[in-house]
């Protein structure tokens, strides 16, 4: 039996690194986890954008520039609703909402989650396992100074510029893992797991919320090694570096550390970001900015060398 890998992945960042360890790793070896706490209904559709960035970034049809949403989009549908007085707060390609209904079918035809991130892969072509973390409903709600918003209205509505209070994973309670990442953490042949780039606060805590699963990575035989989304004291993407100075945290690439610092074996941190490594155990230096597909081949190799040489030692 081949050995596997489980990534947990949220966000540009997140599926960047899922499609570096994809073009290293055959299907067979890898499992991707992906936040749900994002997942909202508009206008009658589910989206769900974590996985859908995954699944366009694996499937080679991500827009190249913003890194999320289709390449080569078109804007017909998005522009009748906005002719017809309908929201437009939130963007949805031509091709997106063609997505978005067939999940819609999917669901209503009595698919979990799970099956319908299946389908949705197979349908675009993607032959490596990516699976929701839960199948159960679970959502980030944001507290800010304007009152508790769902994550969509504060991120894309409000563009994360509400002062934040504090962040609720509204479901995470009743909320179990999906069965492709509770069998890969149960894998006999488990060498390895990966946090993704991601924003802590927004894409891996909601996926450490579900009960049990914080418990799981501290008890697994298998290395854990998280990768941090901070360089040189602000995010890539998005708006971690503002959330943790509005929750009273210092944006540094050590922020992995600091939050999975009961399960993870190794922090990787930007070369930007050398000196903050200088004496501090369990964490390691390396190019962690991807730019080209090639910049994501070569940090998902360091990833996996990097847990072979904590599997060895």
């Amino acid at each position: 039996m081949s050995k596997h890998y489980l990534a947990l992945s949220g966000g540009v960042g997140g599926a960047k690194l899922a499609d570096g360890l994809a073009q290293l790793l055959p299907p067979e070896q890898l499992t991707i986890a992906v936040n749900v706490g994002d997942d909202f209904e508009h206008l009658g559709l589910p989206v769900w954008p974590d996985l859908d960035t995954v699944l366009y970034t694996l499937a080679g049809k991500a827009n190249p520039e913003l890194g999320w949403g289709r390449a080569g989009e078109s804007w017909g549908v998005m522009e009748e609703l906005r002719a017809l007085g309908a929201p437009d707060w939130f963007l949805l390609g031509d091709k997106d909402v063609a997505l978005h209904l067939l999940r819609r079918h999917l669901l209503e035809e009595g698919l979990s989650h799970s099956e319908v991130a299946v389908q949705l892969a197979r349908s675009l072509g993607v032959e490596h396992q990516v699976a929701p973390v839960t199948d159960q409903p679970l959502r980030t709600l944001v507290d800010t100074d304007e009152g508790r918003l769902e994550f969509q209205r504060y991120f894309v509505g409000r563009r994360a510029e509400p002062i934040l209070k504090g962040l609720t994973y509204a479901g995470a309670e009743q909320a179990r893992l999906s069965p492709a990442v509770a069998a890969a953490l149960q894998h006999p042949q488990l060498a390895g797991i990966i946090i993704c780039p991601s924003n802590p606060y927004l894409s891996v805590m909601p996926m450490l919320a579900i009960p049990g699963f914080r418990e799981a990575l501290q008890s697994s035989p298998a290395p854990v090694i998280a990768v941090s989304p901070i360089v040189g004291g602000v995010a890539l993407k998005g708006p971690a570096a503002k959330i943790m100075q509005e929750l009273g945290v210092e944006p540094r690439a050590t922020i992995t550390a600091d939050l999975y610092g009961d399960f993870v074996d190794l922090s990787l941190i930007d070369t930007t970001d050398a000196a903050i490594a200088e004496g501090v155990s369990g964490v390691a230096v390396a190019p962690t900015v991807m730019r080209t597909r090639e910049d994501r081949r070569a940090l998902a190799d360091t990833c996996l060398q990097a847990l072979q040489s904590l599997q060895q030692g």
